[in-house]
């Protein structure tokens, strides 16, 4: 309330012209928000579907070379139009958008030219696997949203082939995944075809249509969905695999490193900037990377000398990868210890935070369709308006890889305080441009997720040795990939070799590490936003505690590095510093 007085003050004193120029430039910048959410909005026919738009509801993204040059260009005439605007002259909240709006376009342009919609896929995820989302968070509340579904999968081969007419031109420009990575996307493709229709996600939909809907119609509406999933939908998946296997995968290359691609090496210097948010470099990350893992190994020797364990580093994490005691004997054992350690978390938030989102969340298992070859857990945002929780994805496949130790910093990572409280909160910002709830940034999102994982040893989560050490092994994890992600895409290192860092300094279990090497090598500089993140706020909060001492607050400390939903680490950066100034002049 002070600033805002502060800046009306301002505005009635300053010259004319000043004046002038602060409302021209604020006029500008409000119809540019405008403009670009109006894009945003059509370039998004699955969230305008869910918002009411009932032509949306019945198609997915168009994805054809005229769309995408359109948008292309579109975009770049967005940034020329921010870049004349002088953000000083913007409110305080303006600024704010200001910023994350010249973030997203800058690299939208920046990255435009290397036409990465030719790799529209990674090792576990991809456009094949985004109707299945979709699917599990599509609620038919109507005979007219049932009809719009069931159009929307009659367009499903149509936007299956316009990713694969963009995977046939990286074919033919060399810009294509490494064949190392591909068999398990195509298992992953042959499990979505070959489940029967009546079983598919597809048909989910269908088996909740309210109970207010007459039995005629509930029948016809579920026999036209059966139909279109199997004479539409399935075939276009088997077709799909059909090609993958027998075009994609023999043309695809041998090495792993994007540098290896034409223009990779630039590529990859703009992808380490994008997914830090920093100007940085593949050396200095590098660095960055092999100093974290030297300071986190010094802490787990530690806490192998506190359990006096009898042997060497190596045979004390064979200890941890074998031992039965770490392990759930079931599925449903391993989802029960991660709700148990969810609700538990849940507790101590009041302590922690003076605002906590209204949206609440579950904890599910990864869908058997792609649990083999998905990450151990992972977030997927929910829709307070839709009716649909948000999900703290709990991977049951080969439980003797899943570590029970390692379960208290996935769920608070995964789920609270990590992302659902960060991503919730942001979906529920008042008074703020649509982009600005919904933009994820990941060095802010993941990097406030490995920061939970610190913060859940204030929380008391942590009630063992064995996973403080499973804190320090995700800490590892996140170290190494600094490392292996430079490695991999700029240093030119084998798999064996990313793999070993990991193996070789964490209880991370064998099938895990191949499936995050995996990742790596097919989403190259995403795995390098997380650490950057995390020492950022972990600095910021160490500068707090220092410079207001007793003062410190925790719970107004946290609201204020979340109360702008995601945003670039050097914007972070000045709010805190403000932040703390502010405080110390209280």
């Amino acid at each position: 309330m002070i600033r805002t007085t502060l800046a009306a003050l301002a505005l009635l004193s300053a010259p004319v012209s000043a004046t002038s120029a602060w409302a021209d430039d604020a006029d500008d910048f409000a119809a540019l928000i405008a403009e670009f959410e109006a894009h945003e909005s059509a370039g998004d026919p699955v969230g305008e579907g869910r918002d009411g738009d009932r032509e949306a509801a019945r198609r997915w993204a168009d994805l054809s070379s005229a769309t995408v040059e359109s948008r292309n260009a579109a975009e770049l005439a967005f940034l020329d139009r921010l870049e004349a605007i002088e953000a000083d002259n913007l409110a305080e909240n303006d600024q704010v958008s200001y910023a994350v709006l010249d973030y997203l376009l800058r690299y939208r342009v920046e990255l435009a030219p290397f036409q990465m919609e030719r790799v529209p896929f990674s090792n576990d995820s991809g456009f094949f696997t985004g109707p299945v989302y979709t699917a599990a968070s599509t609620r038919l509340r109507s005979v007219a949203d049932a009809e719009d579904w069931i159009a929307r999968l009659e367009a499903v081969p149509l936007f299956l082939n316009q990713n694969r007419a963009w995977m046939e031109n990286g074919l033919s420009t060399g810009f294509v995944q490494p064949r190392n990575i591909l068999p398990g996307v195509l298992d992953q493709m042959r499990a979505i075809a070959n489940t029967s229709a009546e079983e598919s996600d597809f048909f989910a939909p269908f088996n909740n249509l309210p109970a207010s809907m007459s039995p005629a119609e509930r029948e016809r509406l579920r026999g036209e969905g059966l139909a279109v999933i199997s004479d539409t939908v399935l075939p276009a998946y088997t077709e799909l695999a059909d090609w993958f296997e027998s075009e994609y995968i023999p043309g695809s290359r041998d090495s792993l490193g994007i540098s290896e691609v034409p223009d990779g090496r630039a590529l990859y210097q703009t992808l380490v900037r994008y997914h830090t948010t920093l100007d940085t470099s593949p050396e200095e990350v590098h660095a960055r990377g092999l100093a974290e893992v030297e300071r986190i190994r010094g802490e787990m020797d530690a806490i192998i000398a506190e359990v006096e364990f009898e042997g060497s580093f190596a045979d004390f994490l064979n200890f941890l990868r074998t031992d039965p005691q770490f392990y759930a004997e079931t599925e449903e054992e391993l989802l029960m210890h991660a709700a148990w350690i969810a609700k538990r978390a849940d507790d101590q938030l009041p302590r922690f935070f003076g605002r906590l989102p209204r949206l609440p969340y579950g904890v599910r298992p990864v869908p058997a369709s792609i649990a083999p070859t998905y990450t151990t857990g992972r977030y997927w945002p929910g829709d307070a308006e839709n009716g649909v929780a948000g999900g703290y994805m709990v991977n049951t496949y080969n439980l003797s890889q899943r570590p029970l130790y390692n379960l208290p910093s996935l769920t608070v990572h995964e789920a609270m305080p990590g992302h659902h409280l960060q991503i919730a909160l942001s979906q529920e910002m008042e008074d703020v441009p649509e982009f600005r709830r919904n933009a994820y940034i990941t060095a802010f999102g993941e990097g406030w997720g490995l920061y939970t994982e610190t913060l859940a040893e204030d929380m008391g989560l942590y009630t063992t040795p064995y996973e403080r050490f499973g804190r320090l092994t995700y800490e590892m994890w996140r170290a190494c990939r600094l490392v292996v992600d430079t490695g991999i895409h700029w240093y030119g290192w084998t798999r064996e070799q990313a793999e070993a860092c990991f193996l070789e300094n964490s209880a991370l279990a064998p099938h895990n590490v191949r499936t995050e090497v995996s990742r790596y090598i097919s989403w190259p500089g995403q795995a390098l936003a997380y650490k950057s993140g995390e020492l950022l706020m972990r600095d910021l909060r160490a500068r707090a505690e220092e410079a207001l001492g007793e003062d410190f607050d925790i719970r107004a400390f946290h609201d204020a590095m979340l109360e702008n939903g995601g945003v670039p680490l050097d914007f972070l950066d000045a709010h805190m510093t403000a932040w703390i100034a502010a405080q110390q002049g209280e």
